[in-house]
């Protein structure tokens, strides 16, 4: 049972925006307790072409629950959006290297609480090894985390997705200049740079940049010693065991642990890609959540898979 202050009622919710390194400034919310002491600041990082506000539900339980917590809109998407889209050049390697620096910076000028830690949905379980100011990370969840190498799609997918993500959002990035993804009902709107990463991702990462700045991001990510807990499901088509060892591989200093949850953990039929952060989930996995970015203690030891 875990030993947890009751949900509070009175939690400060407001919108702020957060200043990058090369002066774009996102969209956000800041989500803070009244406890006196938080039990530390959580950043969320959302999964590609998915807005913040997906994700608010589970960041006012965390507050409920003593942790201030940041919220935020990558460039390019939702309350981060340009008044264009088209030939804005945003990146996705800048989610992490520009956007999770400036939000990194953000929650340290606040002041309130020493801990920092990050839940990360699918890219947003990758990204955060680009920032400069990764090592002050603290721990880490992550959720489905891969960079969409199709390689690791689940098998009985593979080939439709690959046509999905890797041929159609190609042809339609080229012939808009951004990918409409939204009247697709495919995700949100996403930057030609960011879509054409996506499209064209092979099985490492940094081959996407050039080549004098493989080593550095590389290097980047290796300097991370937060310990992970990395979830995936065992329905999730796209973050899969391989894709989740696959990004678990760039932090080569942290203490790294894998998990495979099954829907039927949680009396479910289905939780795929996108479920976890679903408010039914508030008394199981997100409870469950609780113990390790609170007290460091992983929540499904029988669920662990090897390397």
């Amino acid at each position: 049972m875990l030993n947890l202050p009751p949900p509070q009622t009175t939690i400060e919710e407001k919108p702020i925006e957060i200043p990058c390194p090369d002066g774009v400034r996102l969209g956000g919310h800041l989500w803070q307790t009244r406890q006196a002491e938080p039990a530390g600041t959580v950043i969320v990082n959302p999964a590609t072409g998915v807005l913040s506000r997906y994700y608010h539900r589970y960041a006012r339980f965390l507050a409920g629950h003593g942790f201030d917590v940041l919220t935020y809109d990558y460039r390019g998407i939702g309350l981060s959006r340009p008044e264009r889209l088209k030939g804005c050049g945003y990146r996705w390697r800048d989610w992490g290297e520009l956007d999770f620096e400036g939000a990194i910076r953000f929650v340290r000028q606040q002041g309130r609480c020493d801990g920092l830690f990050v839940v990360g949905h699918s890219i947003g379980g990758f990204l955060p090894g680009l920032a400069e100011s990764a090592h002050r990370i603290d721990r880490m969840l992550t959720v489905g985390a891969q960079y969409a190498w199709w390689g690791d799609y689940a098998a009985s997918r593979r080939l439709s997705l690959f046509l999905k993500w890797h041929v159609a959002m190609a042809v339609l990035t080229c012939a808009f200049g951004y990918f409409p993804g939204r009247r697709l009902g495919w995700l949100e709107d996403l930057p030609a740079g960011v879509a054409h990463e996506w499209s064209f991702r092979g099985q490492r990462f940094e081959h996407s940049h050039r080549p004098a700045e493989r080593q550095g991001a590389l290097d980047r990510m290796a300097a991370v010693a937060a310990p992970i807990l990395a979830v995936t499901v065992s329905d999730d088509e796209l973050g899969t065991p391989a894709a989740i060892r696959r990004t678990l591989d760039y932090y080569t200093r942290a203490e790294r642990t894998a998990v495979l949850l099954r829907p039927s953990d949680y009396g479910c039929d289905t939780i795929g890609h996108f479920g976890l952060f679903r408010d039914s989930h508030a008394s199981g996995f997100w409870l469950d959540t609780l113990l390790w970015l609170r007290d460091g203690r992983n929540p499904w030891p029988r669920h662990v898979i090897g390397p």
